[in-house]
């Protein structure tokens, strides 16, 4: 069934009518070779045709046009009672009236989309402009069907609404009586009802998205300015406060294919524009913003705009305090409560609901994938699974440890809900000083584990630079990635980077100064959980010490606490003879890292000789450990377990201490 044609369409119809009567009136001879020879009756023609000469006069035309006239008359009224009342059944009357398009306007933009959608009518026009190739509009043509007073080719001026809306383009080649006016492919596809190929035109900025918020209406202000750290946030206060429904977000079009191709599509579509900006405000920007003034326009950026950047046009301007997701926005995105131990923003939220059903809708995974592509290039990942068995520290230290991980976790309730002061911010920064092998990175692993975060250790090489200005950028990479998740920042040997300023003597030492200074102050606004590890506390700065909420000394430890780790060292499965770890935890004031160390040496050592482990090979791996350290040793350091040998009857003396071994048939 044929589609019956639009007021618009017959309009079109009726202009081209009547001008290739007009033609025919005046004398156009139909030709063979119309447009691609010119003989003398061409030529006669023309100069007869020339203003001042001879030739047809408006006279001779008269009776013809008092015969087009109601027909014309009739269709033109059609057409503008069309006009009258925005309505989406015709995409072409929605498109006049979100283009701003006055009555003239629109009956230009209806006879050359009239031209461009129909072949009868390109032929039509082709016998009117006396050339078969001549398939468009020119300049000149719309001119003489649409005379002064009428608007007429005045309406396609560069200024002009159907050029600030896009909708329309003027070639610049050639002169200007035969430049074409043509309609822009997705105007043509939107007038066929495809109005999703306008969505996806290529010029649009890459990560130009269509957004339809709920429960949104058209009332509001038709720019405004939207600054604030949350993205999620400073997006649904756009939403609230835009004289818009509907809205389509860009980051900042590159050049002025995407500029005209964003006010295109926001137009054919009906759609309000936020340009998420970061950094500077482009002065283009302030000329797209200010050109296409029939659109609805936000800017959305995480500081404010500088004033001399901004589009000479009025605004309001509103700021995005909120950032923590509520339990509406957790029941919106996930479907479910909020979890009180992810305090996610709302930005993070929405980024946490685009992974939550690719990990098979499991909330700490989706939460863990927040920041691992943004942080792995800067620093090592670990997936805590050591608890607190495996941390053996005095009561105090292991207090404290406990007591970081409920700060952490309440910190929701104690600055929310009581109504303490984060400022300036809500984060935690724990210092661990001690030597090293005391047990700082397994803390830190443990904490994660406890709070269900993933570790994630610096990589010093990677971060600090030689080059002014690289450490800096590499650090706000970390955080602003870390900010984007839940997790467990962990700087070891943090006195490379938290050290103390030193005094000025040469631009190096004022840069490496400025460097801390940075640090200092976007440690104060994380929001998450930072460990920094050192083996000299001496060495942190005094600034960065009255940051610390936690500070937790790691001691040497004692001869107990030395037995309970050599027990620890080795697994149960792991097959062994009686070991004496009451002589090893006398006799060897080491740490943590060494024993498990010297474990894992006498098991490789076990696995090779295809026996138990046995104290001989222990001896060996507390051997190899003080090689490494170039401690000096002697015949004494090791008492009746002399590497390599055994006691004087080649067995463990039985002084009653020992552990019970596990014979190799019977390891699991």
């Amino acid at each position: 069934m044929n589609r019956q044609p639009e007021p618009w369409e017959l309009f079109a119809s009726g202009l081209l009518q009547a001008e290739a009567l007009l033609r025919r009136v005046s004398g156009l001879p139909p030709r063979d070779l119309a447009g691609l020879v010119i003989d003398d009756v061409e030529v006669d023609r023309i100069l007869a045709a020339l203003p001042g000469l001879d030739g047809p006069t408006a006279d001779d035309l008269a009776p013809t046009r008092e015969q087009l006239a109601p027909r014309l008359h009739a269709l033109r009224a059609q057409f503008h009672a069309s006009l009258a009342v925005p309505t989406t059944d015709s995409m072409f009357v929605a498109t006049a009236w979100r283009a701003g398009l006055t009555a003239a306007e629109a009956e230009v933009f209806a006879l050359v989309a009239g031209v461009e959608i129909d072949p009868a009518r390109q032929r039509l026009l082709a016998y009117i402009q006396d050339n078969v190739s001549a398939t468009r509009l020119w300049l000149s043509t719309i001119d003489a069907i649409l005379p002064a007073p009428h608007a007429g080719v005045r309406a396609l001026a560069p200024s002009g609404r159907l050029a600030r809306a896009e909708l329309l383009h003027v070639d610049t080649e050639g002169t200007w009586g035969t430049r074409t006016v043509t309609l822009h492919d997705h105007v043509a596809w939107a007038l066929h009802g495809a109005l999703g190929a306008t969505n996806d035109a290529s010029d649009l900025p890459t990560r130009a998205r269509i957004e339809h918020p709920a429960g949104m209406t058209e009332y509001g202000d038709a720019f405004l300015i939207v600054s604030g750290i949350d993205r999620q946030s400073r997006l649904i206060t756009a939403y609230e406060h835009a004289a818009a429904a509907h809205f389509l977000v860009t980051p900042v079009p590159a050049d002025a294919a995407a500029w005209r191709a964003v006010v295109r599509a926001a137009t054919l579509s009906g759609l309000g524009v936020v340009i998420e900006v970061e950094g500077e405000l482009p002065p283009e920007a302030a000329h797209w913003i200010e050109r296409a003034d029939h659109l609805a326009w936000a800017l959305s950026s995480a500081k404010e705009i500088s004033l001399e950047s901004l589009p000479a046009r009025p605004w309001a301007e509103y700021r995005a305090d909120a950032t923590t997701a509520t339990a509406e926005d957790w029941r919106g995105a996930l479907g479910r409560d909020p979890e009180p131990r992810h305090r996610l923003s709302r930005e993070q939220l929405r980024l946490v609901s685009t992974a939550y059903p690719g990990v098979g809708r499991d909330l700490d995974a989706a939460v863990r994938r927040l920041a691992s592509g943004h942080l792995d290039s800067l620093s090592v990942r670990i997936q805590p699974a050591r608890t607190w068995d495996d941390l053996v520290l005095p009561p105090h230290q292991d207090r404290q440890l406990k007591e970081l991980v409920s700060r952490y976790r309440h910190r929701g309730r104690v600055y929310d809900e009581w109504g303490y002061s984060p400022r300036p911010s809500m984060g935690v920064v724990a210092l661990f000083a001690g030597q090293s092998g005391t047990g700082k990175t397994l803390a830190a692993e443990v904490i994660a584990k406890e709070l269900g975060l993933d570790l994630y250790k610096i990589d010093l090489s990677s971060v600090v630079s030689k080059y002014i200005g690289e450490t800096e950028k590499n650090l706000e990479r970390i955080f602003t990635a870390a900010g984007a998740a839940n997790l467990v920042l962990f700087f070891d040997e943090a006195d490379a980077i938290f050290g103390k300023r030193s005094e000025v003597s040469d631009a190096h030492d004022r840069y490496a100064n400025i460097e801390v200074a940075y640090l200092l102050q976007r440690l104060e606004l994380y929001d998450g959980l930072v460990v920094m590890a050192t083996n000299l506390q001496g060495n942190i700065d005094q600034a960065f010490l009255r940051r610390i909420h936690v500070a937790v000394d790691f001691p040497l430890p004692d001869e107990a606490e030395r037995r309970t780790i050599w027990e620890r060292s080795f697994p149960i499965t792991a097959p062994s003879e009686p070991l004496d770890f009451d002589f090893l935890a006398k006799q060897f004031k080491v740490t943590g890292g060494i024993i498990r160390n010297a474990s894992l040496a006498a098991g490789f050592f076990a696995a090779e000789e295809g026996v138990p482990i046995s104290m001989d090979l222990v001896m060996r791996g507390v051997e190899r450990e003080f090689e490494k350290m170039g401690r000096l040793r002697s015949a004494t350091d090791f008492g009746p377990y002399q590497p390599n040998g055994r006691g004087t009857n080649g067995t463990a003396p039985s002084n009653g201490t020992g552990t019970p071994g596990r014979p190799l048939s019977e390891a699991r």
